[in-house]
């Protein structure tokens, strides 16, 4: 079906609606230039079909002698474009209305309004793109800070394609082995070819793991690292979430449970895209509405990827603080000790104790704020500098893939190791490869690729 939607030429604004300086009428097929044509009066009366690709052009855009808008027209000619076809790009003012009724032209001359990532799907089925290097596409455009969009940056380019390229390199060289063996079993497996066997699959099902061992951090790249600060009330939650934000969010007073709802904002966190929620402090309800604050706070930490707990360094623990401890222990959590700045009454071993990352700081004044950044840097990154080299796997539909192609790896190894048939190793490797292959679009069907692309913009 893709392949006879690939025939038609298809238009869309490409820039966001709204007023703007300039907006983007994009068409792509092999009528974009006759259509072009149709509608496009340049300076010197030349028709875009003459043009010169990756050449820009002023003129106008005129329906019947009626000037549309004065534009900019960009011909991008087949196969050096974006989708490999015949690209013209229509540079107008960025109004609404200017760009409605560019795009209601091309409409009318033949064009077909294009789906949501059709022209990154037309980049992919044509050969331009791979698959994870098309999703790629979608990340760059939602990415949150400039670590994300780097990681997106370097997928576009090609790194982790490059990567699982070479892991199913790999298991095809030893599947060349064993399938020799297969066709001529005189000759049998001999003693070093199993040990050399056995490196080649402990080494891919390495590399697999190294892959997946990122997926936790490139998720949170990708969608956001969602952290909750707890604690009960008038430890600080409040002030933390304000200097951390560097600015006023949250009401800071010296009454105990001024906080009643959750606060909730987004920020960068030295590249890190960070959710965090400020919720109510964990006290026993004296009425319905703290009954509510505290559920909420409860449901905000169970959801938590990091829980940020606070004690207050100038009093002693007491059993409220020592049942919220228990309350997280099972989550990842970060703990801190806040108002250092005070008289110290906390007994710190019990802390310390329990959470394996304890920063002392206060919050009012930003002392040691930095070491609380850190402590979030290092829980994305597991403590690894990103490299050049460093590559992060965020996709989730990547991330099942190789979960199941590492399976497969793994049960290769016991099979080897326990001396069984060669032929379930074969199987195997074979299957890891189809797993690898479907993230790079090696195989695929119609109903995947409307469920990687149904989530683009419609000019993209």
């Amino acid at each position: 079906m893709w392949e006879d939607n690939l025939q038609d030429t298809i238009a869309a604004i490409s820039t966001a609606l709204g007023e703007g300086g300039i907006g983007i009428v994009r068409l792509s097929g092999r009528e974009s230039l006759a259509i072009a044509n149709k509608i496009f009066v340049g300076l010197d009366k030349k028709k875009p079909a003459h043009f010169k690709s990756y050449t820009m052009h002023y003129g106008k855009i005129v329906d019947n002698h009626k000037i549309i808008d004065e534009v900019i027209l960009t011909v991008m000619r087949s196969p050096k474009s974006y989708t490999r076809q015949d690209v013209v790009e229509i540079n107008c003012h960025g109004g609404l209305l200017s760009l409605r009724k560019i795009l209601d032209l091309t409409l009318k001359h033949g064009c077909r309004l294009a789906s949501p990532g059709e022209f990154t799907k037309r980049a992919f089925l044509n050969g331009r793109l791979d698959l994870a290097q098309a999703e790629a596409v979608i990340d760059i455009i939602r990415a949150k800070t400039d670590s994300a969009l780097k990681i997106s940056l370097g997928q576009l380019s090609g790194s982790l394609s490059g990567e699982i390229n070479k892991i199913r390199q790999g298991l095809l060289d030893i599947l060349v082995i064993l399938e020799a063996n297969i066709d001529f079993p005189e000759e049998g497996i001999q003693v070093q070819d199993r040990a050399d066997l056995s490196l080649g699959l402990t080494a891919m099902d390495a590399r697999l793991n190294a892959l997946l061992s990122s997926a936790s951090g490139g998720r949170i790249l990708r969608e956001g690292l969602h952290v909750v600060i707890c604690g009960k009330p008038n430890v600080g939650k409040s002030s933390l979430l304000n200097a951390l934000l560097k600015k006023e969010r949250s009401i800071v007073t010296p009454v105990a449970g001024t906080t009643r709802d959750t606060i909730e904002e987004m920020m960068d966190i030295k590249g890190i895209p960070v959710r965090i929620v400020d919720t109510a402090g964990i006290l026993k309800p004296r009425n319905l509405i703290e009954k509510k604050a505290v559920r909420l706070a409860r449901s905000q930490i169970s959801l938590a990827d990091l829980v940020i707990i606070l004690f207050d360094a100038s009093n002693k623990l007491d059993h409220r603080d020592r049942k919220l401890i228990k309350e997280v222990k099972n989550k990842n959590v970060i703990a801190v000790i806040n108002k250092i700045d005070l008289k110290a009454r906390i007994e710190k071993n019990e802390i310390t104790g329990v959470f394996s990352k304890v920063v002392e700081l206060a919050a009012r004044s930003g002392k040691n704020l930095n070491l609380l950044e850190d402590a979030l840097y290092d829980f994305v990154y597991q403590g690894k500098l990103p490299s050049p080299e460093f590559m992060l796997v965020s996709n989730l539909r990547h991330i099942h893939a190789l979960r199941d192609a590492q399976k497969l790896v793994g049960e290769a190894r016991v099979i080897l190791a326990d001396k069984l048939s060669i032929e379930f190793i074969t199987q195997n490797l074979k299957d890891a490869c189809v797993y690898l292959d479907k993230i790079l679009g090696k195989n695929f069907s119609a109903d995947l690729l409307d469920r990687i692309f149904m989530d683009f913009c419609i000019g993209k």
